[in-house]
């Protein structure tokens, strides 16, 4: 599969999943494919580009803008990882950022690393060419853990999080606080336990994105840190803009992104929260 870019010559493919264990790790779907197609759209390119270069007409990044790291929570199989930082000078104009994936899912975690480091590999690869500089950033890791709670805070440049949104009853509770491997895999004994860590979303599909927004202020770089965030029609996103909006006036939200149903829970969006200007939901 490949995501078309408009305005560019080239294509950008989708990183390979067939090497992960799709009993145990959520399988990319529409909503990743979303977020693939968001991120590499003509508009958010310009955006990246001019928030963490020095604008789409310079070639090179200024030196004194730091590398920035574009951390992945709850990274599934790393298809949106690896696409980002396998397509690093594309996306942002720049090969030296630095990429991160968080996930409570063990077996995500090290899918993960594999997806990213083949996208890379397959990048270089068909780089050989001189005419075509490479175009991959940097894998960290894949962290084995709760939301942003092993990140750093005031850290984090871009961040991701197509969250369990699906509103259910309740959602798996008994692992939300990490404790030893063995403690960790004996609560995810059963693959439907496991799997069910990526879409059980519970009142209104908000309850694990509630707990992520609280994170987010402290989370993200003071000057210059961004979010993108996936949610469905019932996780009301008209009111997760407001609380947002509570945060201060610097903070603005941006739908950059939707496909799905027009009528139903199944219409996805994808908001980008960051400070800046005039928010699409003030229109």
């Amino acid at each position: 599969m490949v995501t078309w870019l408009d305005g560019y010559d080239s294509m950008l493919p989708t990183p390979s999943t067939s090497h992960v264990d799709f009993d145990r790790v959520y399988e990319p779907a529409e909503d990743s494919f979303l977020l693939l197609d968001t991120l590499s759209s003509t508009t958010e390119i310009a955006f990246l580009k001019e928030r963490f270069t020095l604008g789409s007409g310079h070639a090179k990044p200024d030196a004194s803008i730091p590398s920035p790291l574009i951390v992945e929570v709850g990274t599934g199989s790393g298809v949106v990882l690896a696409f980002i930082t396998a397509h690093a000078q594309t996306l942002f104009g720049r090969t030296d950022i630095v990429s991160l994936g968080v996930d409570i899912n063990q077996h995500a975690c090290r899918a993960s690393v594999h997806t990213v480091e083949k996208a890379c590999r397959d990048i270089a690869n068909n780089s050989r060419d001189a005419s075509r500089p490479v175009d991959a950033g940097l894998l960290l890791t894949s962290v084995n853990g709760d939301l942003t709670s092993a990140i750093r805070p005031g850290s984090v440049d871009v961040l991701i999080f197509n969250p369990p949104y699906v509103p259910t009853s309740d959602v798996p509770t008994a692992c939300a606080a990490i404790g030893s491997n063995e403690d960790m895999q004996s609560c995810l004994d059963a693959d439907s336990d496991i799997l069910s860590l990526s879409f059980a979303g519970g009142l209104n599909g908000m309850e694990v994105t509630n707990r992520l927004l609280e994170q987010l202020p402290s989370a993200l770089n003071p000057d210059r840190g961004i979010a993108y965030i996936l949610l469905c029609k019932q996780n009301k996103p008209e009111q997760v803009a407001q609380r947002i909006r509570l945060w201060g006036a610097e903070w603005t939200v941006d739908i950059v992104g939707q496909s799905g149903k027009q009528a139903g829970w199944e219409k996805l969006q994808i908001l980008r929260i960051c400070r800046g200007s005039q928010s699409s939901f003030d229109n």
